[in-house]
């Protein structure tokens, strides 16, 4: 690997093909927009947070058989259930990003190398703990917790609701497939240590960038520390050296561009029910994009992360200050993506520079 195949700008002008990329789409989108509405419709957008990562659950299996987005969807939305439950409890001790953000990121850590290793076993795809980091200590930060029971029946509801709609092409008989509950595959003892150490960089990744914008939060006045633990583990995913530091660069790029689109959405102020809407149309369009073309993909995936957040704000009672949360969300990506590229670098400087190895980059974390 060469310093000219890190170039980003190459990959922003081409994209995959397309793989039923449109079906994926519209089932997310869906997914997020009758729970929201439906809470904004009977008063309580107070737990749209817990709908929000909730719905997470209908990324997961995306162009597999009926049977296989079953079982993944199942084992995905118990471990967002579970997740969700931790930060609620977390958030209602004190562990939040205002009170005790130290003891945030160190809780959100532990979160990133656990559900790295539960979803490796559980052969979840995506990979990783990315939605997992963003879903603990977001949720966990919730300036004004609701009651548990009504937090947790939104999210559970709206995880039956995701593996509902996963399956709800089955009314169509060109779409319908034999519902196959396929047998559990077993991991080989490769794969189990290529887990435990996969996970290991996502504990590595996550702790360093959190640790670094709570320690410059003061100085820079930055706020969301957890911002930047999810950007650094973006680069952990993918096949290649190249392709995981393009990856980080990418997430860079694609942050300032869809935050000139968020900048324009906050100057129109709309009201919570367009929101909801931009929020399900920018949901369909990323899963659009995000396996074909991860700049475009991150230029609606930053106004769709920050809308909810917005959301969640004015649900609250609360003021939204928008120029710092625009600048909280580039400062925390540069962060975070700076953190997750050197630890994709780190082991393939090690092999060519220490171990010498001919290739590199052909190796399992190359």
């Amino acid at each position: 690997m060469r310093m000219s195949d890190l170039n980003p700008i190459p990959s922003l002008f081409t994209i995959a093909p397309a793989n039923r990329d449109h079906e994926v789409g519209i089932r997310c989108g869906i997914t997020v927009l009758v729970p929201l509405l439906t809470l904004l419709l009977i008063d309580r957008i107070d737990l749209a947070i817990f709908a929000s990562f909730g719905a997470f659950t209908g990324i997961y299996g995306r162009n597999t058989t009926h049977g296989v987005r079953l079982q993944m969807q199942l084992r995905a939305g118990l471990l967002m259930i579970a997740v969700i439950l931790a930060a609620t409890l977390a958030g209602r001790n004190g562990f939040s990003e205002s009170e005790n953000p130290w003891a945030l990121v160190g809780l959100t850590t532990v979160v990133s190398g656990a559900c790295a290793v539960i979803a490796g076993y559980w052969k979840l795809r995506p990979a990783g703990s990315l939605f997992h980091i963003f879903a603990f200590a977001a949720v966990s930060s919730v300036p004004y917790q609701p009651p548990l029971g009504e937090a947790m029946l939104t999210a559970v509801a709206t995880v039956a609701f995701a593996i509902l709609v996963g399956l709800g092409s089955r009314i169509l008989p060109s779409h319908r497939e034999p519902l196959v509950w396929t047998p559990w595959e077993q991991s080989t003892s490769d794969e189990h240590r290529l887990i435990w150490l996969e996970a290991m960089w996502y504990v590595i990744a996550a702790g360093v960038a959190g640790s670094l914008a709570t320690a410059l939060g003061p100085a820079l006045g930055i706020e969301h520390n957890y911002w930047a633990m999810v950007a650094a583990v973006v680069p952990l995913a993918g096949h290649s050296t190249r392709y995981r530091v393009n990856r980080g660069l990418q997430r860079i790029i694609g942050t300032f561009l869809g935050l000139v689109l968020m900048a324009g959405i906050l100057w129109l102020r709309p009201e919570p029910w367009l929101m909801i809407l931009i929020i399900a149309v920018f949901q369909t369009t990323a899963e659009l994009y995000i396996a074909r073309q991860y700049v475009l993909a991150q230029m609606v995936v930053t106004p769709l992360a920050l809308l909810s957040t917005v959301l969640v704000t004015v649900g609250t009672g609360s003021p939204v200050d928008g120029p710092a949360l625009l600048s909280d969300r580039f400062i925390e990506t540069v962060i975070g993506a700076v953190v997750g590229v050197a630890c994709v670098l780190y082991p393939w400087a090690w092999r060519k520079w220490v171990r010498r190895d001919a290739d590199p980059a052909t190796q399992a974390r190359g």
